[in-house]
C-alpha cells in the first residue's frame, strides 16, 4: 500500500479489485476488495472523525497506510484504510471482499469480513505493508465497471446520507447490498 496522501474517494475507488492479504500461522487468507465506502474528513456528518478526536477515532488522525479498527453494535468489528496526511482524519471502510484464496465463511458486510480474517482490534493501527496484514495488487489486473451509491446506514448524517461514497463493482455477487 502506497503511504503517499491521495483523496479519500480517489483511493476508495483505486482499492476496488485488490486484495486484502492476512497471514495468520503461516497461512495466507486472501479476498478481492470489491465494495468500499468512503469517509471524507472532520466535515463529512457520516465519519467517526466528525465529534472530533477521541480514543476511538484516534488512528484516523494518524499517517495514511494504516488499519483504524473499530467495534459496533457489540458485536462487530470493522476495517477502514486511513488515507490522508496525518491530521486529516479520513478513511476508507471495507465492506465486501470475494474469496481468493483460504477464505471462508461470509464476507459480504464490513463484520463478516472482519470475522472470516479474524481481524479485531488488535489490528487497529497496523501499517497496511506488514508482511502478515495488508492490501496487494492481483497477480493480473481486470477492468472493472464501477458503481457509486450512497453509503450503508448513515441517515443521521443529513445532506453527507445522499452523497454517492459508496463504490463497488458491479454485478459482482459478494456486493453487501444492491
Amino acid at each position: 500500500m502506497n503511504s503517499q496522501t491521495r483523496r479519500t474517494a480517489t483511493v476508495a475507488g483505486e482499492l476496488l479489485g485488490k486484495h486484502l492479504v492476512r497471514v495468520r500461522r503461516g497461512r495466507r487468507q486472501v479476498g478481492r476488495i470489491v465494495e468500499v465506502e468512503a469517509y471524507l474528513g472532520a466535515h463529512d456528518r457520516a465519519a467517526h472523525s466528525a465529534r472530533g478526536r477521541t480514543a476511538r477515532n484516534e488512528v484516523m488522525f494518524g499517517p495514511p497506510g494504516h488499519a483504524y479498527v473499530y467495534f459496533i453494535y457489540g458485536m462487530y468489528y470493522c476495517l477502514n484504510v486511513v488515507t490522508e496526511r496525518a491530521g486529516r482524519p479520513a478513511a476508507v471502510l471495507l465492506r465486501a471482499l470475494e474469496p481468493v484464496e483460504n477464505l471462508s465463511g461470509k464476507t459480504s458486510g464490513p463484520g463478516l469480513l472482519c470475522r472470516a480474517l479474524k481481524i479485531d482490534t488488535r489490528r487497529n493501527g497496523y501499517d497496511l505493508v506488514r508482511d502478515d496484514f495488508f492490501i496487494a495488487e492481483p497477480p493480473s489486473r481486470e477492468d472493472i465497471a464501477l458503481v457509486k451509491r450512497p453509503q450503508v446506514v448513515v441517515e443521521y448524517a443529513g445532506w453527507w446520507a445522499r452523497r454517492h461514497l459508496r463504490f463497488y463493482i458491479a454485478n459482482n455477487a459478494y456486493i453487501s447490498r444492491k
